[in-house]
């Protein structure tokens, strides 16, 4: 990574990010900025003409691709090579999306296909003879967000008559709360874990199948639950009939999982066709990533962008919001695919990278972020680069409601560009007839700087095979940041830390062993919990 620190193109940008760019000038001696600075790709429109670059910045920020070799490593990750070195494993989630798939993919696809297909025609059923209406996936980490994220943003697609519940928190609400709406004769249960061991995902996994067993008897587990894992001896174990079991693979990282069998509550919600759907806009994206020049490539685009933002304008957060409420968990979905491929300060060589890698990612849909933190992205004095996103057409239409979202959008981005100075805010009083008494006290409180970049993504609409696109576009372009920023994109030894901790302070918290060499805050928290 010091390496391409070291390169002419990073000095460029460095030296590009001394001179302040100011966004309401550019669009004001430039009236073709938007056409410039903005890509049209297969209904996905990325305007990035409200960020804060021109065409030095892109320039350098191409030439940068093309120092940090990323062509080679997308042609690496599509050859199979093991590019997660750190686990000695191939990454391959592009293969689970490709029309002519592995012959492996081929199968557990098909599988999919037919359970979808029985559990939709009741064909079916429980232990008691009744048709199934809910199912209930419980993982977490990668085995719940993107499946979760999708089932919600696909919510105008959903099949009549089957509810398709989440549950991840080992918090024992998030599992009590569900199960006290379902009825057990009529429920389904898929235990999504890679490993079959995941703490939180099977000490949910337990307690559901003591509440079906309470219900039904212990001969009922094989009816009501089916597993998505790479480990089949566990599931077995655990009572699952193995033909009920939907195999992935090691190659299949977590957060890159829903296109696999983890993807199957969202199959079942959907309907097996929209999720061959959304696997088809995802791999149309991978094609387009594997394929345009820098220069008209979407995710490139995206990346870049980013890598400026945090590097050359010191950016520690990046806001995502989305104008749509089906996209309500898009965020939380990020904040997982970014922050845990890229949150990392050792590169790939176990040396320390030399610079700020991924930005903290956040949000909330429009036009509820706008009545909570919008005030602090106006007026709070912090750089926050800001994703938009919004759809031409609405998934769930009522008059007055969608031409208003809108409106909103763009607006919103309009005035992180443009800010009102102190001048415009006492014209704009005065007119409206206010004392300059009151002018004087009140104008310093209406200024706002402005100049805060922004990308609008503009969808045609919301649909499986967009959503695929938008998917696979924020997948591609984390794995180029990833690269740019000399990282393994691809293991998460800091999700595992916190764990180890968790499993040796357990048995002190159920009385069943004392543990030594803890500081004095643990032993005190551990001993106030138990008096």
């Amino acid at each position: 990574m010091k390496q391409l620190i070291e390169t002419p193109a990073w000095q460029t940008l460095a030296t590009l990010s001394r001179h302040s760019l100011a966004l309401r000038e550019l669009f004001a001696t430039d009236p073709q900025r938007f056409g410039r600075f903005s890509l049209n790709h297969d209904g996905l429109l990325l305007d990035y003409s409200k960020q804060r670059v021109n065409s030095e910045v892109m320039a350098a920020l191409h030439a940068l691709w093309t120092s940090a070799g990323v062509p080679a490593w997308i042609a690496k990750m599509r050859a199979g090579e093991p590019i997660n070195a750190s686990e000695g494993r191939a990454v391959l989630h592009i293969a689970l999306r490709e029309p002519a798939a592995r012959p492996e993919v081929r199968a557990v696809l098909e599988k999919m296909r037919g359970f979808c297909a029985d559990i939709h025609s009741g064909s079916w059923r429980g232990a008691t003879g009744e048709t199934i209406c809910d199912v209930v996936n419980i993982g977490i980490g990668g085995s719940d967000l993107g499946p979760k994220m999708a089932t919600q943003a696909l919510a105008a697609f959903h099949q009549p008559n089957l509810r398709v519940h989440y549950v991840s928190n080992l918090d024992a609400a998030h599992l009590v709360t569900t199960l006290a709406r379902l009825d057990p004769k009529r429920t389904l249960f898929i235990i999504a874990s890679k490993t079959f061991t995941t703490q939180e995902t099977m000490t949910n996994a337990r307690s559901a199948r003591a509440w079906l067993v309470a219900a039904l008897g212990e001969a009922a587990v094989a009816r009501h639950f089916v597993a998505g894992s790479t480990n089949l001896a566990a599931v077995a174990q655990f009572g699952i009939d193995p033909a009920h079991a939907f195999e992935f693979w090691d190659w299949v990282g977590g957060r890159f999982s829903l296109w696999s069998a983890i993807g199957l509550p969202l199959a079942l919600a959907v309907g097996f066709g929209n999720f061959e759907r959304l696997l088809a806009g995802a791999h149309a994206m991978d094609q387009h990533f594997f394929t345009a020049p820098v220069a008209q490539n979407l995710p490139a685009t995206l990346a870049l962008l980013g890598i400026w933002n945090t590097n050359f304008l010191d950016a520690a957060t990046q806001a995502v919001l989305p104008y749509s409420q089906s996209l309500e968990h898009l965020s939380r979905y990020l904040q997982q695919l970014e922050m845990e491929s890229n949150g990392k300060q050792v590169g790939r060589d176990g040396q320390p990278v030399g610079c700020a890698t991924a930005p903290v990612v956040w949000g909330e849909p429009g036009t509820n972020g706008q009545h909570a933190f919008y005030q602090l992205i106006h007026q709070g004095g912090r750089l926050i680069p800001c994703d938009f996103i919004a759809l031409k057409q609405a998934d769930f239409d009522l008059p007055g409601h969608h031409a208003a979202l809108l409106a909103n959008c763009f607006a919103q981005s309009e005035a992180l560009m443009r800010g009102k100075t102190l001048a415009e805010v006492r014209t704009e009083l005065k007119a409206g007839g206010m004392a300059e008494e009151k002018i004087q006290q009140l104008a310093p409180l209406k200024v706002f700087p402005g100049n805060q970049p922004s990308t609008t993504l503009l969808l045609d609409r919301l649909d499986p095979y967009s959503l695929g696109q938008l998917i696979a576009l924020y997948e591609h372009k984390t794995f180029v940041q990833g690269i740019l920023w000399g990282l393994n994109s691809f293991d998460q030894w800091g999700v595992e830390y916190g764990k180890q901790l968790a499993s040796r302070l357990l048995p002190m918290l159920e009385g069943k062993q004392l543990v030594s060499g803890l500081d004095s805050s643990t032993t005190g928290l551990i001993a106030a919990c138990k008096t």
